[in-house]
C-alpha cells in the first residue's frame, strides 16, 4: 500500500507508518535474540558469550549494509515525492545492481578480516572457536540480508511500512523454527543458529521481491531500466556510501566496546549480550521512527515543503521523547525476566545479573538523547545531506574509544558499559545543532513555502 507523506495531518501519518515498523524491528530482534536464547539454554553459558561477542562485528556488517541500502533507496522517496514514476523506476534497477556489487566487495573483505577483528577484541580463548565459525556463516549470507533490507527499503520509500512488516513476523518464526531443528535435532550449536539466520533472512528477501513483483508495479523496472545510470549512481552513491560509513564508524565504536568488556571473561560477555538485547528491543522505538522520518523527510523534501519537514520533526520528537521516558522505567522490570530465558539453569544469577544490571542501570537514562540521533539524523539523510550524519557517527566513536580506553586502563567494567549511554548523548546533542545547520540551509535552497492546511495540524 503506497502512502502519500507530503499531505494530511502530520502524527496520523508518522504513528501510522511507524507502528508497523516498530514491530518489525521487535521480531527482528526477537529472531536475532532467538539465537542467543535456544544456544544458553541447550547449548551452554560459554556458547551464548561466543555468539554475544560477535554481535558487534554482526553489528558492524549488517550496518554497513543497511546504510548502504538505505542510502540507495533514498534517491527513490525523492522521486515519489517529486510525482517522478520513471525515476522510481531507475533508481530500483540502479539500485539492485550496486547492491549486488557492493555486497559481494563487503562479504569478500570480510571473510578475509573476521579472524583478525576477533583477536583484536580480545575474544576470550575458551569462546574463540564458536564465536569464528558463527560469524563467519552469517557473513556468507550478507547479500541476501542486503537485498531484504532494499527491498524493504524501496516499499517504505513509497509509504508501504506493512509488507516488510509481514515479512519480518514470518522470518522470526521460521528462525525460531530452524534454531530448534538444527541445534536440538541436528547438534549443530553456535553453526545451526547463524545458519538459521541467513536462511530466514534469504526466504525474507525473496518474499519482499515477490511482492513488489506483484503488486507495486511502479517500483518495477522496465528492461531499458537495467543498467547502471549515471545521474543515478552519482547520487545513490553519495547518499548510500557516507550513510554506510557512519553506521561502520557506529559498529567500530561498539565493537572497541565489546573488547573492553571481553576483558571481564566469558560470564560479563554472555550477562551484557543479554542486557544487550534487552535494550536492543525498547531502542526499536527510536530506530523505527528515524526509518519512518526518512521516507518522511524523503518524500517532503521532493515536494520542497521545509515547514512540513520542521513540523514532521517536532512531532516525532515529541512522540520518542514520551516513549522514551516510559522506557527509562520499563527496562529494569524486564532484566530479571530475561535472564530466565538467556540463562540456563544452575547459572550464577547473582553474578549474570550483577553484570547485566550495571548495563540497563546506565544506558536507560539516555534514551532521549538516543532518540535525537535517529531523528535527526535520518531527516537529514531524508533531505539528501550525508556528511553530517557521518560526523555524528565520528564523534560516537571517539566517544567510545576515550571511555573504552579509561576502562581498560583501570579495569573498570562501569565504564566499559558506560561507552553507549555516553556515546548517545555526545552524538545527540551535536545533532541538534546539525539539524538547525541543515534548516538554514535548506530555507536558503529552495526558499521558505508557505503552510498549507497538512502542514499546519499536527
Amino acid at each position: 500500500m503506497k502512502q502519500d507523506m507530503t499531505k494530511g495531518n502530520i502524527f496520523p501519518i508518522l504513528l501510522k507508518f511507524m507502528l508497523p515498523l516498530f514491530i518489525g524491528n521487535v521480531f527482528q530482534q526477537l529472531y536475532n535474540m532467538a539465537d542467543s536464547i535456544i544456544v544458553g539454554q541447550f547449548v551452554g553459558t560459554n556458547a551464548l558469550a561466543a555468539v554475544g561477542s560477535t554481535g558487534t562485528i554482526m553489528f558492524l556488517m549488517q550496518g554497513f549494509a543497511t546504510g548502504m541500502t538505505a542510502g540507495f533507496a533514498v534517491l527513490t522517496a525523492q522521486r515519489c515525492g517529486a510525482k517522478d514514476e520513471e525515476g522510481i523506476r531507475i533508481s530500483v534497477a540502479n539500485g539492485m545492481i550496486l547492491t549486488l556489487i557492493t555486497g559481494a566487495c563487503l562479504m569478500v573483505v570480510f571473510l578475509i578480516t573476521l579472524p583478525a577483528i576477533l583477536r583484536l577484541m580480545n575474544t576470550p580463548a575458551e569462546i574463540m572457536r564458536d564465536a569464528r565459525t558463527y560469524i563467519t556463516i552469517i557473513c556468507g549470507g550478507l547479500i541476501a540480508t542486503m537485498y531484504y533490507n532494499l527491498f524493504s527499503a524501496f516499499l517504505q520509500s513509497v509509504g508501504n511500512s506493512r509488507t516488510p512488516l509481514f515479512l519480518l513476523v514470518f522470518a522470526a518464526i521460521l528462525n525460531v523454527f530452524l534454531d530448534l531443528f538444527f541445534i536440538i535435532n541436528l547438534k549443530m550449536g553456535v553453526a545451526g543458529a547463524a545458519l538459521a539466520t541467513i536462511l530466514s533472512q534469504g526466504v525474507s528477501a525473496a518474499l519482499c521481491f515477490i511482492y513488489i513483483f506483484k503488486n507495486v508495479r511502479e517500483l518495477v523496472p522496465l528492461r531499458r531500466h537495467w543498467r547502471l545510470t549515471g545521474w543515478a549512481s552519482k547520487i545513490q552513491l553519495k547518499m548510500g556510501l557516507p550513510m554506510a560509513l557512519q553506521s561502520a564508524i557506529t559498529a567500530s565504536g561498539t565493537m572497541i566496546m565489546q573488547a573492553a568488556v571481553n576483558k571481564f571473561g566469558a560470564n560479563a560477555v554472555a550477562a551484557f549480550t543479554a542486557a544487550g538485547k534487552v535494550g536492543g528491543i525498547l531502542m526499536q522505538g527510536p530506530f523505527s521512527m528515524g526509518q519512518t522520518m526518512a521516507s518522511y523527510c524523503g518524500q517532503n523534501y521532493g515536494s520542497t515543503d521545509l515547514p512540513r519537514i520542521k513540523k514532521g520533526v517536532q512531532t516525532a520528537l515529541l512522540m520518542m521523547t514520551v516513549y522514551s521516558i516510559l522506557c527509562t522505567f520499563l527496562a529494569p522490570a524486564l532484566m530479571p525476566l530475561a535472564a530466565k530465558l538467556f540463562f540456563p539453569a544452575g547459572s550464577d544469577m547473582k553474578e549474570l545479573l550483577g553484570y547485566a544490571n550495571v548495563y540497563i542501570g546506565i544506558s536507560r537514562w539516555l534514551y532521549i538523547p538516543l532518540s535525537c540521533i535517529f531523528i535527526f539524523r535520518s531527516s537529514m539523510q531524508g533531505c539528501s545531506y550525508a556528511l553530517l550524519p557521518t560526523a555524528s557517527g565520528i564523534i560516537e566513536f571517539f566517544t567510545r574509544l576515550i571511555v573504552a580506553g579509561i576502562s581498560i586502563t583501570t579495569h573498570s567494567y562501569f565504564l566499559a558499559v558506560a561507552c553507549d549511554p555516553a556515546a548517545w548523548l555526545t552524538a545527540g546533542i551535536f545533532n541538534i545543532f546539525a539539524f538547525f545547520y541543515v534548516e538554514r540551509d535548506l530555507r536558503k535552497k529552495f526558499g521558505e513555502k508557505q503552510p498549507d492546511a497538512g502542514t499546519q495540524t499536527a
